[in-house]
């Protein structure tokens, strides 16, 4: 399936991915770190901003705080199909916490994206998958999106036609731009 060229962004770095704390759809803002990261992916971005792409971001905060700073005021829409995975009684605790109250989960799920899918009463992948590709779908031209780890793994692994084992190896770079073209991703750092 082919689909127009993205330009994915990540959040920057919030209080709790520096804790290890799994976030979900909760809310954690941006460090000065992440405020940073969000500054740097302005840059790389610029050019691109000036030919007018549709923009999207996430509902959830440090999305919507990272598109302020990222696209520097271009306009963007909030579409609800890109907020992060919903991670069920995993959100809130660290990953510590989750090897310790849900030994078996966490064990045999080494990587986030598996991990955050299988929590209990959480989305599920099929779901966050379908949601994901719904609004891969319908896009209709060159597109920046502002969102999340876990749903840029599997964004990328969709445009890359990547296996789910894949896509959870993925790296989930903060203040770069993932560049989503003709089933193969390039970084802009």
């Amino acid at each position: 399936m082919q689909f127009p060229k993205i330009w994915l962004l990540r959040h920057g770095q919030t209080e709790w991915n520096a804790e290890h704390r799994i976030q979900g759809q909760l809310e954690s803002p941006l460090t000065p770190l992440g405020i940073e990261h969000a500054r740097r992916q302005a840059g790389l971005i610029a050019p691109v901003l000036a030919r007018k792409p549709a923009c999207f971001a996430s509902p959830l905060g440090r999305a919507q705080q990272t598109a302020d700073i990222a696209l520097r005021g271009a306009p963007f829409v909030t579409d609800p199909r890109l907020a992060e995975a919903y991670a069920g009684v995993f959100q809130g605790l660290t990953l510590q916490d989750v090897a310790q109250r849900f030994p078996q989960i966490h064990g045999a799920n080494p990587r986030n994206l598996d991990l955050f899918c299988e929590a209990p009463g959480g989305e599920g992948y099929a779901s966050f998958h379908g949601r994901i590709l719904d609004f891969m779908q319908a896009l209709t031209g060159p597109t920046v999106v502002v969102a999340h780890g876990l749903l840029g793994q599997v964004m990328r692994g969709i445009i890359c036609g990547l296996p789910r084992d894949r896509m959870a190896a993925l790296p989930n770079g903060q203040g770069c731009v993932y560049v989503l073209e003709n089933g193969a991703e390039t970084v802009l750092e």
